[in-house]
């Protein structure tokens, strides 16, 4: 059921969800006015209004912890896509999806205890925001949004009072854990990873299984640590200075999906290019990259977009099997384009410089792109596709029709690159624009009913990455303390002899981890990971960082439980067999794209390196290296970390 639609609207839990929406169009609607008026203040004045970016960072934290509730009550929580394989057995999938709801209710609502533990400690500090409204009142989104999340996921996550007693029942098994004697604290903790990580290979939502692992391994500790660290650092990460960005340009890509833009530029792609063989490919294409960069691999593209294009593609005459897994393939095509909420996560996570690291994804995205335009163009040969004649006064009229969308990829690039507007207030005025185009101008979307529906949705998205990553950090921190990143690089360090074995022992594990789990999810999981070991083979961390995102792509497209196979099947009413033998193709295509973004680091690095040119020489990963062979003592986890984080500044 769409998370915009209330259930029995005259009930009292009616009346809440109305209010639970109206609360989520409230926020996100304040988000975007707050950057604006910012933006639009430091043109004018030459100075911000002080204290306003925090506002919007506190916003970002209520809607984070409001989309989460919603995505727990109609199941929109990411989650590994294995978990799907049970859709096919009613009875085993009822029972496992038990088991699973059990598991989350508790972890959820541990983590609930744990932030108002957190909220409470908070309020005797006596911190305050500017203008006097203190931190623990923003933080209360915590413990309200986890507990809200506890309720549905024991009630929506399972169908019979059974399950829902069992759910109870496993609250108050977690909770006894704390009378657990420290000497058999390790084990328990053990057995309880166990349990999560079973459960969340049966469908249980990611952020449980990373919340509660996190959780377990401090409370293992020789001296614990208290469980309010994790719900703390989701506060410090999801309030951080660039999150913001990530709803406000969902935002942006969903008004223009649910519009008419989508079908504005397939028309003005098919005017302009549609009398050139494959031309009718290369604008399936462009139009599926251009909804991508703004909705990221959350299946929106494939999902509103699929049934628009496959028929546009059969009429022109392309074969059935091509056209569906054209669309499969293309629908994570342009992930390393502007403004891809992937590329802003993953310099999040990596502290790495985004606007570097876009410049560092532009060529590689564009390659990526071409393979799938120039597989078009060879399909359309061999089969002998028509081609429609160019018209000048269509083409024109095409292009006034869409006289909206056409610059908003120019505003976005040279606002960022231009030094005009940061990226948060880039992805505002993009939102802003966007709502414009969509509802006073085309008027394609209603103010009193469209409007609410796609906010809600954009929360609902946006709530389940936000919170993944939330927990996550909690899971790093740990991971960091026990120098588990930097014992994995020595350790692979030791057994494999050279950068470019390395490298493909990377693709192969990249290519397993975008098989199993959506980008978001890998980004927050594997980047800390991955990181100090491509810095010991001396990888520039842009590079690492397209190769993460590429490998990622070309993920969605393995077999047996790529997301977007689940997805062309869901939307194109096929077998998922069916949909595998579509799209292996193109899993070879673009593979052959990803060994060369790998293998070539000019393709990554020399749009960079030609930005910064006359720029003071700065020190390589390969400097770092150096270091690190060198014959005194290796730095600590920390110091390596802390290493890795100045490369983009410096």
């Amino acid at each position: 059921m769409p998370a915009s639609t209330p259930t029995g609207s005259g009930s009292f839990l009616g009346r809440v969800l109305r209010v639970e929406h109206g609360f989520s169009v409230l926020v996100l609607a304040a988000m975007v006015i707050l950057t604006l008026v910012g933006a639009v203040t430091r043109w004018v004045t030459g100075q911000g209004v002080a204290g306003l970016s925090v506002y919007v960072q506190s916003l970002n934290l209520w809607i984070a912890l409001a989309g989460a509730s919603l995505a727990s009550r109609v199941g929109r929580h990411l989650a590994l896509s294995s978990g799907s394989l049970l859709d096919r057995r009613p009875h085993l999938a009822r029972t496992t999806r038990g088991l699973a709801a059990a598991v989350s209710t508790a972890v959820t609502a541990l983590l609930a205890w744990a932030s108002l533990e957190l909220v409470i400690a908070e309020r005797a500090s006596n911190v305050a925001l500017a203008g006097g409204i203190p931190v623990w009142l923003v933080e209360c989104a915590l413990p309200i949004g986890f507990l809200v999340m506890a309720f549905r996921l024991a009630w929506h996550g399972n169908t019979t009072w059974k399950g829902r007693v069992a759910a109870l029942l496993a609250v108050g098994l977690a909770a006894s854990m704390a009378l657990i004697p420290p000497h058999l604290r390790a084990a328990s903790s053990a057995a309880g990873i166990v349990l999560l990580l079973a459960a969340v290979a049966l469908g249980a939502p990611l952020f449980t299984a990373l919340g509660g692992v996190a959780m377990l391994l401090f409370f293992g500790e020789p001296v614990p640590t208290p469980i309010s660290s994790v719900p703390a650092e989701t506060y410090a990460i999801v309030s951080s200075p660039t999150l913001p960005t990530i709803p406000l340009f969902t935002l942006a890509g969903y008004l223009l999906a649910e519009g008419g833009a989508s079908k504005r530029l397939v028309r003005l792609f098919r005017a302009w290019f549609g009398w050139i063989p494959g031309g009718t490919a290369a604008a399936a294409v462009g139009v599926c990259a251009f909804f991508t960069t703004f909705t990221g691999a959350s299946g929106v593209t494939i999902l509103a977009l699929g049934g628009l294009l496959l028929p546009i593609l059969l009429q022109a005459g392309y074969p059935e099997r091509f056209a569906i897994g054209l669309l499969t393939a293309s629908g994570s095509i342009g992930l390393l384009l502007p403004p891809s909420l992937t590329v802003i996560l993953y310099g999040v996570v990596a502290n790495v410089a985004i606007d570097d690291l876009y410049l560092a994804g532009a060529v590689p995205g564009i390659l990526l792109i071409v393979l799938l335009v120039g597989a078009g163009l060879l399909v359309s040969l061999v089969h002998r596709v028509p081609r429609s004649g160019f018209d000048p006064r269509d083409a024109l009229a095409a292009l006034w029709d869409a006289r909206w969308e056409v610059p908003i990829p120019f505003f976005v690039i040279g606002g960022i690159f231009g030094g005009y507007t940061t990226i948060l207030e880039a992805a505002a005025l993009t939102a802003a624009y966007a709502f414009v185009s969509e509802v006073l101008v085309h008027r394609d979307l209603s103010f009193g009913s469209d409007v609410p529906r796609v906010f809600v949705e954009t929360a609902t998205i946006v709530g389940g990455v936000l919170v993944v990553l939330g927990m996550a950090l909690g899971f790093t921190n740990f991971l960091i303390d026990a120098e588990i990143p930097m014992r994995a690089a020595h350790w692979v360090q030791a057994h494999v002899e050279s950068r470019l074995a390395f490298i493909l022992l990377l693709n192969l594990f990249l290519l397993v981890v975008g098989c199993l789990m959506d980008v978001f999810s890998a980004i927050v999981v594997v980047v800390p990971l991955i990181a100090p070991m491509g810095l010991a083979f001396g990888l520039d961390p842009l590079h690492l960082g397209i190769i993460f995102l590429a490998n990622l792509e070309l993920g969605y497209l393995t077999p047996p439980v790529g997301m977007n196979l689940f997805l062309a099947s869901y939307r194109f009413e096929r077998p998922l067999v069916a949909i595998y033998r579509t799209a292996v193709p193109f899993l070879l295509l673009l593979g052959l794209g990803v060994v060369l973004i790998s293998y070539v680091p000019a393709l990554t690095t020399s749009t960079v390196a030609w930005m910064h040119r006359g720029e003071e020489a700065k020190p390589s990963a390969d400097d770092v290296r150096r270091m690190l062979e060198t014959e005194e003592p290796l730095p600590s986890a920390q110091d390596l970390m802390q290493e890795l984080e100045t490369i983009p500044e410096r």
